[in-house]
């Protein structure tokens, strides 16, 4: 009961983040056309938020540790908020510094939440470490149901409301406010060692140098994840010509995600027993 109690306390915090998260997707690059910039001028911006996120990703975990963790959960929610809040404007560079804020914020919303929750589990509740990864599935269960879910609601959102594409980032807002209230009000801080960013640097350079197969994984991973990107700048210039509601072809793309995950799980630990490579 302890432990079911002390999970719920995590999810209650770490969930509506994770919603306000995925509110932002569906209609991003609709809401910056919407805006009369031009396609190159929307690439620049994606920019902006990806170049910051690779940026801040280097540091973010040595950031986290010597802030706190809590307090990182808290920041990461102020700056999506602001993020959020700068789409209302036309102007060119605020949306370009929201584009720089959402990165900041999303980085630390994959870093902070998932560190604190750790260090409570094992430090100060000293419960089983074979239990974190049943938490972290729960995790991602109800992630995709969120990520559906956002798609559906952004399109709703942006068709019932005078506001347009930019209401499920004002909807998002709430969301982000209920994480950090909750967070605050109930959760203990945490800290991890404190070490010099440079030091935290050099030594995962010397892990990647020091064994080829982390380095080829690295290397694969990362040219997967800019297909990723490319397709998540394309995707709404190529369906929105035909008409279909970008939401619910968000609400499919990340559906079919889900689908793939659990398909995988199943031929890893199933009787197929296949082996990833």
């Amino acid at each position: 009961p302890a432990f079911r109690r002390f999970q719920r306390e995590f999810l209650l915090g770490y969930l509506p983040a994770l919603a306000a998260d995925w509110l932002q997707g569906p209609l991003l690059f609709q809401l910056l056309q919407s805006r009369g910039f031009l396609r190159s001028q929307i690439a620049a911006l994606y920019s902006c938020g990806f170049a910051s996120n690779v940026a801040f990703g280097l540091v973010s975990g040595v950031f986290v540790d010597r802030l706190g963790r809590k307090k990182s959960c808290l920041l990461s929610s102020g700056l999506c908020s602001v993020s959020c809040l700068l789409q209302l404007s036309r102007d060119f560079l605020a949306l370009a510094t929201g584009r720089v804020l959402a990165a900041l914020g999303t980085s630390l919303l994959f870093c902070a939440f998932e560190s604190w929750y750790i260090h409570e589990h094992l430090e100060r509740h000293d419960f089983p470490a074979e239990w974190i990864p049943g938490t972290f599935s729960r995790v991602g269960l109800w992630n995709s149901g969120l990520a559906v879910a956002a798609g559906l609601l952004a399109q709703l959102l942006a068709d019932g409301l005078a506001l347009g594409p930019v209401a499920p980032f004002l909807v998002a807002v709430p969301f982000l406010a209920l994480s950090g209230i909750f967070a605050g009000k109930n959760w203990d801080e945490n800290y991890g060692k404190s070490r010099p960013c440079s030091k935290a640097c050099g030594e995962g350079l010397r892990g990647l140098l020091s064994d080829p197969r982390a380095l080829l994984l690295g290397l694969v991973q990362a040219l997967v994840e800019s297909i990723l990107l490319v397709f998540a700048f394309l995707w709404t210039p190529v369906l929105e010509p035909q008409g279909i509601p970008l939401g619910i072809a968000f609400s499919g793309f990340t559906a079919a995600g889900a689908a793939g995950s659990a398909l995988f799980r199943r031929g890893v630990t199933g009787r197929l027993r296949l082996q990833p490579l």
